[in-house]
């Protein structure tokens, strides 16, 4: 059983690297500032949900010493941060985007 979620941690790692990543690329191409906004954020929430499986693979593969607690705790935090700024980001430019679209 633990090797499932194994596995399904590391597809989840591979997943969120690789969306975020083409994301990323996508919004620095972006030449429509909403457009470029939104793709931002949306790596921003790829990033984020990265460092949480990572802290998640931490938890299951290594032993509970206290520097490897603290790097998992350090990586929750900084991965929710990345969430909710990503979701709060994509809600502001979604937001304006249509409001300057006619109805």
């Amino acid at each position: 059983m633990l090797d499932i979620i194994r596995y399904v941690l590391f597809a989840l790692l591979l997943i969120s690297t690789i969306t975020a990543g083409i994301s990323s690329v996508r919004s620095r191409r972006s030449r429509n500032l909403q457009q470029r906004g939104i793709l931002q954020a949306i790596s921003n929430i790829w990033m984020g949900i990265m460092l949480i499986v990572l802290a998640c693979i931490q938890m299951f593969m290594f032993q509970g010493s206290t520097v490897a607690v603290i790097i998992e705790a350090l990586f929750l935090v900084l991965g929710a941060f990345h969430v909710f700024s990503g979701i709060r980001n994509r809600s502001y430019y979604a937001n304006q985007k249509s409001e300057k679209s006619p109805v």
